[in-house]
């Protein structure tokens, strides 16, 4: 049972017990998730089975899409509504700003900047994660992690509430965005709702419930919503080994070039060889392997191995 899942975590739910779930649910143990969703949050969770599992690195590098809502006027602990309030805003202050304003503060911050992350969150420090801190009311300084907000469109703007859709890079937190255009506002901000509806071409309407999950894999439709490993790499171009390297690709050794084959009727290697470029590695049996090409060597060193 190797592949992926486009599952759609509701809330309440950690990424966490969708994981614990699906292994009830698809009675295996080897599932991993692409990228933590908080309790609060709902939307698209892609889920890696079996030896797709090590698909999850790659996965959870992509940018990502995000549907917003946040309110002005309050900042919480957690910076979302889930949180107790630590901040508020002055009424002069929150009557005076318009959606013009909201607008420009959230602009402001497209492109790339340094986000401070939130208390409230799996980030650890000194190998314990920031949240255990949170719960036990010590601050902990926190580094700056570089972000981009490629873009922020789809403002509704109604007196102190606003939704906006949101376009951002791999490790940026909406919670800790909304706070920053709060405090740009100058008025508090904290988030009411999220939902991820776009990440590595996985979508939230073709996203499927826990429960409607259990309900294919009980009626023995599994294959329809498993996606294969293969069809997550068609980025990467493909190519085959012959038999007398059948061997040393399931070891993970090194493979000279000039053994490459074309396969689905892909181009030859020579032609889209590129130095530090990643392919896919292909055995009799399937996929094996993606693999890095090292011009001055003229050899593949495995990337990532799906043995």
């Amino acid at each position: 049972m190797d592949g992926v899942i486009n599952v759609y975590k509701e809330q309440g739910y950690t990424s966490f017990d969708v994981v614990a779930k699906l292994r009830g649910i698809l009675k295996t143990k080897k599932i991993g998730h692409t990228g933590t969703l908080d309790p609060m949050a709902e939307g698209v969770l892609p889920v890696c089975v079996g030896r797709a599992t090590k698909l999850c690195g790659i996965l959870t590098e992509s940018d990502k899409y995000y549907e917003a809502e946040f309110k002005l006027g309050l900042e919480t602990d957690t910076e979302d509504i889930t949180g107790q309030v630590v901040n508020t805003a002055d009424e002069k202050v929150l009557r005076s700003i318009d959606e013009r304003d909201v607008r420009e503060a959230a602009m402001h911050f497209v492109g790339e900047y340094d986000q401070i992350p939130p208390m409230y969150s799996a980030i650890k420090v000194d190998g314990k994660k920031l949240y255990d801190y949170a719960r036990k009311g010590i601050e902990i300084e926190r580094k700056p992690r570089h972000v981009c907000i490629f873009e922020i469109s789809g403002f509704a703007y109604h007196g102190d509430s606003v939704s906006m859709t949101v376009h951002c890079s791999k490790g940026t937190y909406i919670r800790s965005l909304v706070r920053d255009i709060g405090r740009r506002l100058g008025c508090y901000a904290t988030l009411t709702a999220l939902k991820r509806t776009l990440v590595y071409g996985f979508e939230a309407g073709k996203s499927l419930k826990l429960d409607e999950i259990a309900e294919r894999v009980a009626g023995g439709r599994l294959s329809e919503i498993l996606l294969p490993i293969d069809s997550m790499l068609k980025d990467y171009e493909a190519f085959s080994v012959p038999e007398t390297a059948f061997k040393p690709l399931k070891n993970g050794n090194k493979l000279k070039s000039e053994i490459l084959l074309p396969i689905y009727g892909g181009p030859e290697f020579e032609t889209v060889k590129k130095d530090k470029a990643i392919y896919r590695i292909y055995d009799d049996e399937g996929i094996k392997a993606l693999y890095e090409y090292e011009e001055a060597s003229g050899e593949l060193t495995p990337y990532r191995m799906f043995l």
